[in-house]
């Protein structure tokens, strides 16, 4: 048996101030996402490539950065556990639907959010809407691949298990993580109980009773060589889906989309792009992850690819309208990057 898997070792906190505060990576990540839109926004409004003024793009970021929180989180709730909406507890912040340690933030949500935010922001600021989404567009793309970044970091977003035959020889590129012990073996101790009793091995070296389970995942976290050696062969290889899904929807994506925008285009063609090859990805890349726990699959498909097939009928409506609608062109990345030299006569 040859073992070359990636051990996921990596520490969730940049910054780590107490046992549950300080700066995650997850957070970085929204900053660094936002930062790069920040920056992209106003270097195509100096360059004329986009007609939002380099002195509101703070402005439109800050209404984009409500967008993605309310819209993330409101996304999540609606099309992952709707429960949530209707919950409340005894423990702060008491509304499940504010619990955002609790499930987080659904990427289709976040998109939807911005591109609410900076509709309303271009009716306010007499700006053009398509054009605005055009914008959001190309620049959710660093986003998007920070966040899948976070979510490798964080150990959450499983991929699938490899196929049988690679579980022996397991390639380099697959991941182990320790945490399935306590997220799989312990959820399902009757068939993993043979891999559980391995465990009992380690009861001499290993400290604690009740978390006994914990401390093996602590131990496998620190580096602790013997307990690697012992439990790394017993866990699953699984498909690096959160990273097939960085590459997909960030430099892929974004790339594609300057490659579309090389030239002026009119309004609505670049998010209509967007839509189209966001969902596409989405929906090949889905099928390496782990589909959600507690959603019920549709005709084969889960919850992601299904939200990402509407956002594919979605493109084709948008990029039908645009291709009707006459309007004025803009962008052009191609004559901003390599301007015609102007020789004297």
């Amino acid at each position: 048996m040859v073992d070359r898997s990636y051990l996921h070792q990596l520490d969730p906190f940049a910054i780590q101030i107490s046992e549950s505060f300080g700066l995650r990576w997850y957070g970085l990540a929204y900053i660094a996402g936002f930062f790069i839109a920040w920056a992209i926004i106003k270097w195509m409004g100096t360059k004329k490539i986009s007609s939002i003024p380099p002195n509101r793009v703070g402005d439109l970021m800050f209404a984009g950065i409500i967008g993605v929180l309310i819209g993330g989180r409101l996304g999540y709730c609606l099309f992952y556990a709707p429960s949530m909406i209707y919950t409340f507890t005894n423990d702060f912040p008491w509304w499940k639907l504010l619990a955002i340690q609790d499930g987080g933030m659904a990427s289709h949500g976040g998109i939807i959010g911005v591109l609410v935010a900076f509709i309303i922001w271009g009716k306010k600021n007499n700006v053009s809407q398509l054009h605005l989404i055009d914008v959001a567009a190309l620049c959710a793309a660093p986003g998007l691949f920070f966040g899948r970044i976070a979510n490798f970091i964080n150990g959450e977003l499983w991929g699938k298990s490899l196929p049988k035959e690679f579980q022996s020889n397991t390639p380099p590129w697959s991941v182990k993580y320790p945490t399935e012990i306590t997220e799989v073996w312990l959820q399902d101790p009757t068939r993993h109980g043979d891999k559980l009793a391995q465990l009992d091995l380690l009861q001499a070296t290993v400290p604690g009773e009740s978390s006994f389970h914990q401390t093996i995942v602590s131990e496998m976290y620190a580096g602790n060589e013997l307990v690697i050696e012992t439990i790394k062969p017993l866990l699953t290889a699984w498909y690096p889906s959160q990273l097939l899904q960085a590459i997909a929807e960030g430099p892929l994506l974004f790339f594609v989309l300057v490659w579309v925008w090389w030239k002026p285009k009119s309004a609505g063609v670049i998010a209509s792009t967007f839509l189209l090859l966001y969902g596409v990805t989405r929906v090949a890349t889905e099928v390496f992850r782990q589909p959600d726990d507690g959603v019920v699959l549709f005709v084969g498909l889960s919850r992601g690819q299904v939200l990402s097939v509407t956002m594919i009928v979605s493109g084709i409506i948008l990029l039908v309208y645009t291709s009707r609608r006459k309007s004025n062109q803009s962008g052009g990345f191609k004559q901003c990057l390599f301007p015609t030299s102007k020789t004297a006569t």
